[in-house]
């Protein structure tokens, strides 16, 4: 399979509608600044992203034979992401998210429990193509409801037994999961990416040290929880920091759909780069800042020389 990074996860459409306040909700008809077509999904998310970064990768997912379907994969492709394993399944249809992004860059999502996002299975995958690569990237656990803990256990397997590092990011439960859900999976993973509230949800701890603890003791290798405007905190048996977010200029936020995932893709491209750690986590949040400044999850990262110039200008 060609490409240095495998990314498994979803895949859809996002049609963000920006600016929406409470009050625009009660009117018959409303106009706003920006409705457009974008692509979105965890995986896709960060496929396009690592590529812009400059890294050789992979997207496995399934889309619907529909026309949403046949944009994600064009899209993909423009982007310069390996779309050889995307399954393109009449059978599917392709998930269309409806975002309502507030002033303030927060949103809220509304998808389709039909569409592919929630339909997709393990046989949707070809877990074949898990070989000749050197980082696979679940994208997000939780987040395709049909993807069973002995399922993604089953993909973590035939990875390691191909010597890759494996990268997982995670969403919040959408039928009542727990750690106990995932716990098999755990100790598989070299770096795992969950946020603050999602590592609350899963520990029940309200301190960021001690979730980390609890996902070490679980068997994962590095744990980064990712803190918003905070930055994230990074923790293995070697070091614990906060690594703080970069700071943009005042009103700059105007979407934060997909920053988790450009987070992810940050980190994941400065890894396969050979970075440590703490570069890693820098790289992604630098990233992560980057992609709320536009509207959709890849309107705003373009390029590793875009982010570097970032980093250099913009202070921690």
């Amino acid at each position: 399979m060609g490409g240095n990074i495998i990314c498994v996860g979803t895949a859809i459409v996002d049609i963000p509608l920006y600016p929406v306040t409470e009050n625009d909700l009660h009117d018959i008809s409303h106009p706003l600044e920006d409705i457009s077509m974008k692509v979105g999904g965890d995986a896709l998310n960060e496929s396009i992203i690592i590529s812009r970064l400059g890294n050789k990768v992979s997207l496995l997912s399934a889309v619907g034979s529909d026309a949403p379907g046949y944009f994600i994969k064009g899209t993909a492709k423009k982007n310069g992401v390996n779309t050889e394993y995307l399954n393109i399944n009449p059978k599917l249809k392709t998930s269309i998210n409806i975002g309502m992004t507030r002033p303030n860059g927060d949103r809220t999502f509304f998808t389709n429990k039909n569409g592919s996002l929630w339909k997709m299975s393990i046989n949707d995958i070809d877990i074949s193509a898990i070989n000749d690569a050197k980082i696979l990237s679940f994208a997000s656990i939780f987040n395709n409801p049909l993807f069973k803990e002995d399922e993604i256990r089953k993909i973590f397997i035939s990875a390691k037994q191909k010597g890759m590092i494996i990268c997982a990011d995670i969403v919040k439960s959408r039928n009542g999961e727990s750690l106990n859900d995932i716990k098999s999976c755990l100790s598989y993973i070299d770096y795992f990416f969950p946020n603050y509230d999602e590592a609350f949800e899963l520990t029940g701890e309200s301190d960021v040290s001690k979730q980390a603890d609890i996902f070490l003791n679980l068997g994962v290798k590095n744990i980064v929880i990712k803190t918003g405007k905070k930055g994230c905190f990074i923790k293995n048996n070697t070091i614990s920091k906060s690594i703080p977010a970069y700071k943009l200029p005042a009103g700059t936020p105007l979407d934060t759909t997909g920053a988790g995932d450009n987070f992810a893709a940050g980190f994941i491209s400065k890894l396969n780069e050979g970075g440590n750690f703490e570069e890693c986590a820098k790289f992604g949040t630098a990233v992560a800042a980057i992609s709320v400044t536009g509207l959709g999850a890849t309107a705003s990262v373009k390029s590793k020389k875009q982010v570097e110039d970032f980093m250099q200008i913009i202070k921690q």
